[in-house]
């Protein structure tokens, strides 16, 4: 069985268009979506998925870009049709998967991806290794500076004189009451160590 699949991506689009194309290739049914390619919700295409679950069906779309809202997104769409034995069919690239050639094709895609996805891994590493060569570390800076924090060592000190809560040393400077707790506990480690 023949399921077609179309998307516009905005209001002033119409899809007829990609209506009649998908009737023209004997689509028996027919999901169309209005949403953007980057959105992740798309229950027309949930709706076509659920149809196309027997081997021998095929998904039609008209364009690459319908059906997926990256690469990855649709390399990983195309694994779940062929899990399933279910072919993909894109009219205007000439693409079937039920050729050797269309198989072929995504298996090219899917390199092309899996390189793309180690180059950025290699490129963050190399990135946090010359941050780290420079002396600095990942993570958020520190909520409080040192003398921040020495003014609320003096202030918390006080306390046993109930001069200051720690919820008023927190609002003091802008912070939790958490905060102030872990600032004075490594405070405290560095005095002792």
């Amino acid at each position: 069985m023949r399921i077609g699949y179309g998307r516009v991506s905005t209001r002033d689009q119409h899809p007829e268009a990609q209506h009649d194309a998908l009737t023209a290739a004997g689509c028996e049914q027919i999901f169309l979506d209005k949403a953007s390619g980057k959105l992740a919700s798309r229950p027309e295409l949930s709706k076509a998925l659920l149809v196309a679950n027997r081997p021998g069906d095929q998904l039609v779309v008209t364009k690459l870009d319908r059906p997926g809202r990256s690469l990855e997104h649709l390399i990983e769409l195309s694994k779940t049709l062929q899990d399933r034995g279910v072919d993909l069919v894109v009219l205007d690239q000439g693409i079937d998967t039920s050729t050797a050639v269309g198989r072929m094709f995504f298996q090219i895609l899917g390199a092309i991806a899996e390189f793309e996805h180690a180059l950025m891994s290699e490129r963050t590493r190399d990135g946090l290794a010359a941050a780290r060569a420079r002396g600095r570390t990942g993570g958020q800076k520190p909520k409080l500076g040192p003398r921040q924090v020495d003014l609320a060592r003096q202030m918390y000190d006080e306390r046993g004189k109930r001069r200051y809560t720690v919820e008023q040393i927190a609002a003091e400077f802008g912070v939790t009451r958490p905060t102030i707790y872990r600032h004075l506990t490594a405070a405290t480690a560095k005095m002792e160590a």
